[in-house]
C-alpha cells in the first residue's frame, strides 16, 4: 500500500489528541506493510515545524519512502478544485496535497484535517473532479482508519 501523507499526520505523531491513533500507522510502515509518499510540498511545510517533527521522517528507511513533486499538472488540478468550489481559496495547499496524491495514484491520502480534506462532502467533490478529468478516485482517510481492523 502506498500512503500519501499530508503535514498533519507528521505533526499528529507528537500531538496528544492524535498520537495514539497516528503511531500505529507508522508501525505498519516500519513493518514494511506500506510505503509512505512524501511530496516536496510536505517537505516545504516541514521547514517551519519544530526540529523533532522535521526530523521524524528521517527515522524511516529510504526503501519505505517514495518522493514525489508538486508538478504543474498537480497545480492545475488543485486550481480546479478551488474553481469548482470544493473548498475556498484559503485551502489551496490542501488541494495541492490532494492533487499530488491523485496524480501519483496513491492508494490513500492520510490526513487529520477534517475540515478541508477528510470530509465526506469534500471527498465527493474532489473525486467528482478527478473522474471528470480522467483521474482515479482517491481514498482519503484519517490515519486511524487506514489499518483499522
Amino acid at each position: 500500500m502506498r500512503i500519501y501523507l499530508d503535514t498533519s499526520v507528521i505533526g499528529g505523531v507528537f500531538a496528544k489528541a492524535f498520537s495514539a491513533d497516528t503511531k500505529p500507522l507508522f508501525e505498519h510502515i516500519i513493518n514494511k506493510e506500506a510505503t509512505i509518499i512524501v511530496s516536496t510540498l510536505l517537505e516545504a511545510e516541514l521547514v517551519w515545524a519544530p526540529v523533532h517533527v522535521k526530523e521524524y521522517l528521517k527515522t524511516f528507511p529510504h526503501s519505505q519512502i517514495e518522493k514525489v513533486e508538486l508538478t504543474n499538472e498537480a497545480l492545475i488540478l488543485a486550481d480546479t478544485y478551488i474553481a469548482e468550489e470544493v473548498v475556498g481559496k484559503t485551502s489551496l495547499i490542501d488541494c495541492q496535497h490532494i492533487a499530488i496524491a491523485t496524480i501519483c495514484r496513491a492508494d490513500v491520502l492520510a490526513s487529520w484535517n477534517f475540515k478541508h480534506i477528510v470530509n465526506l462532502e469534500r471527498i465527493r467533490g474532489y473525486n467528482s473532479i478527478n473522474m471528470r478529468n480522467g483521474y482515479p478516485i482517491l481514498e482519503i482517510r484519517s490515519p486511524k482508519e487506514i489499518f483499522a481492523t
